[in-house]
């Protein structure tokens, strides 16, 4: 059956990937993200698939933009029945130099953002009777993350939401379950490391057990699982894909 994906930041990094392998297993795939040019390119690369794919520019903190942005991959696309919230924003602060404005900027785009998508989904998977949901959060919100204080709590709260809402709709179809990556190669590494948040890859692979960094996609085909007929009696879970930093 050929199903309908929203993936969300899905313009670069561990979203473009899980939009490609999405694609590769046949879903059709609304690719969100605030970038409308990255995620018109990865569209366009998922139409040159087969695959029928959209690109919509939406900032996920704009419920009205949110709301629009699903009407228009119904429109298109048809009902929504997959959805995989990667988008998300970090910050490195001392704690006591965190000011309301940074912290509710990371809250507003990591759980807030979550929480908008997940809900403008829903109403097509009850209708269903089928859904699957795959929240992204971090390892900062499994062990806390200092001089992250904020992202940790945005991303601790991602993984207690997707185990509420796994709670509240298993019964109905719809599974939901949260992949925390940590020491993944991403683009929005790449852009801390330079600022000199993180450290160069060689130091932050000898804190992994595997021994090596992972890439997005091992967080895409983590994802495609989770999001796939297969998974139906798995909900409420948390599956770190982390090398083993994470146990």
């Amino acid at each position: 059956m050929t199903r309908v994906a929203v993936v969300t930041g899905g313009g670069s990094g561990m979203g473009a990937a899980t939009c490609r392998e999405l694609a590769r297993r046949g879903r059709q795939v609304a690719v969100l993200d605030i970038d409308g040019d990255a995620a018109q390119r990865v569209a366009e690369e998922l139409r040159a698939m087969g695959v029928r794919a959209l690109g919509v520019c939406v900032d996920v903190t704009d419920r009205p933009a949110v709301d629009e942005a699903f009407a228009k991959v119904r429109s298109e696309l048809g009902p929504v029945e997959i959805l995989v919230t990667s988008a998300g924003l970090v910050g490195f602060e001392a704690f006591e130099s965190i000011s309301p404005d940074s912290w509710n900027r990371i809250i507003d785009v990591n759980l807030n953002g979550t929480f908008h998508c997940c809900q403008a989904a829903l109403a097509d998977m009850l209708i269903a009777g089928w859904g699957r949901i795959v929240t992204i959060s971090s390892s900062s919100g499994q062990r806390g993350s200092p001089g992250m204080a904020h992202y940790a709590a945005s991303k601790g709260a991602v993984i207690t939401l997707t185990k509420s809402l796994a709670r509240e709709f298993g019964g109905r179809g719809i599974t939901v379950n949260n992949i925390p990556p940590s020491g993944i190669e991403t683009p929005m590494q790449h852009e801390s490391q330079a600022a000199g948040n993180l450290p160069a890859n060689d130091v932050m692979a000898k804190t992994i057990p595997v021994g090596h960094l992972g890439n997005g996609d091992d967080i895409a085909v983590a994802a495609a699982f989770l999001a796939s007929d297969e998974a139906g009696y798995i909900t409420g879970q948390v599956l770190g894909v982390n090398g083993g930093a994470v146990v």
